[in-house]
């Protein structure tokens, strides 16, 4: 029987069958000159102008479809995707509607293991290649890593953005985007909506945290710079995120739209650094953002729908000509001023070029077909956004192959040298933010006994955690004797007695935190057991703010990890038990929380041993 991930011959030389055009761009080199570079537009040119209106339209829409499978997804998604898009399977949403591309999620039963998306990549890539254009697709994903990642386990999750901006190497998070863009690329995923290049600068920012590098503009913009690199020379298109910044937000574009309140100048300082780095290091697509910004757009619209925002700065004052993707367009931050039907109408006319995740594809698809016969958008204009796309898949090599195999993902993903560079580059991650009874590192004589309580998030990527279990098998393996009690975000007073009463007979408690408030009985929990007697080592599992609310609960230390992947809270119980040294340092001010204006511990703190 042959192997179903592997392509056929006749699928194989489907792929470069795209015509007279396309045949010509599978041989053009990826290190084209510019007179290569001048014919292989002039190609893709020809290709549009034998596409029908239809197709065209297509080629602008990026979509999620359920199902881990292009041809026989299980029949809840299959329903699913009758509810929502109308057609019942990956395969047949290409043929109806030609989208470009695909995005994959891990609530869409997209992402079981490797061998099943390299699988769901190839039915995609058949379906395209057979329609009567055929046309490769761009699947794409929020790789982000950290607490954004939609690829598990068994692939090498890295540390995230923040993690990253704790450590401050370029070199690591140059590395750390190679390793998970050659893993994504093995299993035919080849846009990633990574690297973050929000600028931190609001500790209350509710969507980006620690998803963003930290609150310095230049620090930021080196390791998005870096990242871009690593990806791309993985063969990924990377992608900056969101334009023009959404660093300084107190709300979440997801269910409201954030308003910046930046002045033209601290645009240019505060946001503008990263993308104008990203820029410069070759980045292939920069994300929108769903955010109004006063001074950069009197009009109020979100800059997704703005002309001045991505037309007037991004393509004309940065000098950015690659591909300009929304941000999902089913999210409230977009749809609040205007209807569904008239928002990837105007996106277009803002200068974008992939319409992400439409919440209703019809509506949208049709709107902008309409908008082009009625001649609100020209055709020109949506060719100049198809000709950015089709070159990048040019790029991407997609037109010369756009198949994975079975022996690529066994070869690549998850490999021991990309879980052994995870493990070291996050242990220099993991910041010791204070210590004040000098208990660290543990001692296995005297503090062999380990209670681990805490916060128990879901796994970003299905495959993890939960967090406390994980630390407690780490604290094992290292020689401790660990013992593991979830007690939840908010955890009820009868948990909290819990944990108090499993304090009897350990030396240690080490308690997980996560995005404490004021209010939050984690503050209780820690109070509650630091009264024990016994020592209490708290584990800021998300943001590192956490410390600023726990001052006075009586912990005995306190880390940072910014995420709760397996990798950070390996590492964290490694630099606990004096297995590794602190490598990390605030790459965020820390503020008092009586005192907002006060720095409590300030950018570039963390001890070390």
């Amino acid at each position: 029987m042959p192997d179903r991930t592997t392509p056929s011959r006749r699928s194989v030389l489907a792929a470069t069958a795209v015509g007279a055009a396309a045949v010509a761009l599978a041989s053009t080199p990826a290190h084209a000159g510019s007179a290569d570079r001048r014919a292989t537009r002039a190609r893709l040119q020809r290709l549009i102008s034998r596409m029908s209106l239809e197709e065209k339209v297509g080629q602008l829409f990026v979509m999620r479809v359920y199902g881990h499978s292009a041809t026989a997804p299980d029949q809840a998604d299959i329903d699913a995707n009758l509810k929502e898009i109308g057609v019942r399977t990956a395969a047949e949403l290409i043929e109806r509607y030609h989208v470009g591309g695909i995005i994959y999620f891990v609530w869409a039963h997209n992402t079981r293991d490797p061998q099943q998306i390299a699988e769901l990549s190839n039915g995609i890539q058949r379906a395209g290649l057979a329609q009567s254009t055929p046309i490769p697709l761009l699947i794409s994903t929020d790789q982000e890593h950290g607490i954004v990642a939609r690829v598990g386990k068994p692939a090498t999750l890295v540390p995230g953005a923040m993690a990253l901006g704790a450590h401050g190497s370029r070199s690591d998070a140059r590395e750390a985007a190679r390793i998970a863009g050659t893993e994504l690329a093995a299993m035919g995923i080849r846009q990633n909506y990574a690297p973050v290049a929000d600028v931190n600068v609001n500790p209350a920012n509710p969507v980006i945290g620690v998803r963003s590098f930290g609150s310095d503009p230049q620090a930021v913009a080196g390791l998005v710079a870096s990242q871009v690199r690593g990806y791309q020379g993985a063969g990924i298109a990377a992608t900056s995120k969101h334009f023009p910044g959404h660093g300084d937000t107190v709300s979440d574009s997801h269910y409201s739209l954030p308003t910046i309140h930046h002045t033209r100048e601290e645009w240019g300082e505060l946001d503008a650094p990263p993308f104008r780095a990203a820029i410069a290091a070759g980045i292939r697509s920069i994300m929108t953002a769903h955010i109004v910004v006063p001074a950069l757009d009197p009009s109020e619209d979100p800059a997704t729908l703005s002309r001045p925002i991505l037309t007037g700065i991004l393509r004309e004052e940065l000098g950015y000509d690659g591909v300009v993707v929304t941000d999902a367009l089913d999210m409230a931050g977009v749809r609040q001023k205007y209807g569904d039907d008239r928002v990837p109408v105007l996106a277009l006319k803002a200068g974008c070029d992939q319409l992400l995740n439409p919440p209703n594809l019809s509506v949208a698809w049709n709107a902008v077909l309409q908008a082009v016969r009625s001649g609100e958008l020209t055709e020109q204009r949506i060719e100049e956004s198809i000709l950015r796309i089709l070159l990048l898949k040019t790029e991407l090599g997609l037109f010369r192959n756009p198949f994975v195999t079975r022996e690529g993902v066994d070869r690549t993903v998850g490999k021991r040298s990309h879980l052994a560079a995870a493990d070291r580059i996050a242990q220099e991650t993991t910041t010791l933010l204070a210590d004040p009874a000098g208990l660290l590192p543990l001692a296995r004589r005297s503090h062999r006994n380990v209670l681990v309580v805490g916060a128990d998030p879901a796994s970003p990527s299905g495959t993890t955690g939960p967090p406390t279990t994980t630390l407690a098998k780490a604290f094992t393996e290292l020689g401790f004797t660990a013992t593991a009690l979830s007690t939840g975000i908010t955890p009820t007073a009868a948990k909290i007695e819990e944990a108090v009463a499993a304090t009897a007979g350990k030396d240690v408690v080490v308690v997980g935190t996560y995005n404490v408030s004021a209010s939050s009985p984690q503050r209780t929990l820690v109070s509650r057991l630091a009264a024990t007697g016994v020592p209490v080592v708290t584990v800021a599992i998300r943001n590192p703010y956490d410390i600023a609310q726990l001052t006075d609960s009586g912990f005995a230390a306190s880390l940072a990890t910014y995420s709760w992947t397996d990798v950070e809270l390996r590492a964290a119980a490694r630099v606990i038990a004096g297995r590794a040294e602190p490598g990390g340092r605030l790459p965020v001010p820390v503020q008092r929380a009586d005192d907002p204006t006060q720095v409590l511990y300030p950018v570039g703190h963390g001890l070390g041993y």
